[in-house]
């Protein structure tokens, strides 16, 4: 199908004629001046004035045509459809949680998860997004925003010391995302979390969350064995160590993380240091 944009322009085409017609005039009428002077060719030699002009107004008209054309705008295509676009809120649940800091996955998991929460970001042009971090608790960091740059930011800054007290409170991170959220677009949350403790009241909150038209992804980050949580003492790193003395071992609870996504009408998906799409 073809077809112009803007089809009025066309009659902008008449000016061509009109710039045609004023150029020969005034091209007659400087003839007839310089007659005056002298022979015309002998006189036209000496300036070299008319092939000059003639340029000039060939190089002017082509111009006008070319403006001419980009105002109607022509436009092929197969066929002419509406397509109807709706935004989607979105919120991302990033557990800040110290176990977070184990370096099983390069170069630790909360920065891998920074990271791809970023690169979703750049992909999520038009959708309105939020944050919420959550370890022992949950926060909301950033309010639904399409400022994509704060965002971004908001992202960057997250670490293990913002935590209040330390857990994966997962639940109350769903719960949050659903109290933050008045308005009925497609609404989505997408957790980014290790699932290393277990948060019985999630699953349950996922399912509600279905329930009221949500979709609930999980983003497992880590992997099946371990790897030792790093904490810094007297600016030394060391390993958290238990109540016996022995260093915490931290390892992906995937299978808290998959029921979580099945009661949540959502997906459940792997980030390790091989898979990064």
């Amino acid at each position: 199908m073809f077809r112009f944009e803007d089809s009025s322009a066309i009659y902008f085409l008449l000016l061509v004629p009109v710039i045609g017609i004023i150029y020969l005039w005034v091209k007659k009428k400087s003839q007839s001046r310089i007659i005056l002077f002298g022979e015309l060719k002998l006189v036209q030699r000496l300036t070299n004035g008319s092939s000059l002009s003639l340029l000039q107004t060939s190089l002017f008209i082509g111009a006008v045509i070319f403006i001419i054309i980009s105002a109607v705008n022509p436009q092929w295509g197969l066929k002419k459809e509406k397509v109807k676009v709706e935004k989607s809120d979105i919120f991302f649940a990033l557990d800040i949680s110290a176990s977070m800091n184990a370096q099983d996955i390069s170069p630790s998991r909360l920065e891998k998860s920074k990271r791809f929460i970023e690169q979703l970001i750049q992909d999520r042009k038009g959708d309105q997004l939020g944050l919420i971090l959550f370890a022992g608790g949950a926060y909301l960091q950033m309010p639904l925003t399409s400022d994509y740059a704060a965002a971004q930011l908001f992202v960057r800054s997250a670490n293990s010391e913002m935590a209040g007290t330390q857990g994966t409170a997962i639940g109350e991170s769903i719960d949050l995302a659903m109290r933050s959220i008045k308005e009925k677009n497609q609404r989505a949350l997408i957790i980014l979390s290790d699932g290393e403790d277990h948060d019985e009241d999630a699953v349950n909150m996922a399912e509600k969350a279905a329930e009221n038209g949500w979709n609930v992804f999980t983003v497992g980050i880590g992997s099946l064995e371990g790897s030792f949580v790093p904490v810094i003492n007297d600016g030394r790193e060391e390993y958290k160590m238990d109540e016996a003395g022995n260093p915490v071992k931290s390892v992906l609870n995937q299978n808290l993380l998959k029921e979580i996504a099945e009661n949540g009408n959502g997906t459940y998906y792997l980030l390790g240091n091989e898979n990064t799409d």
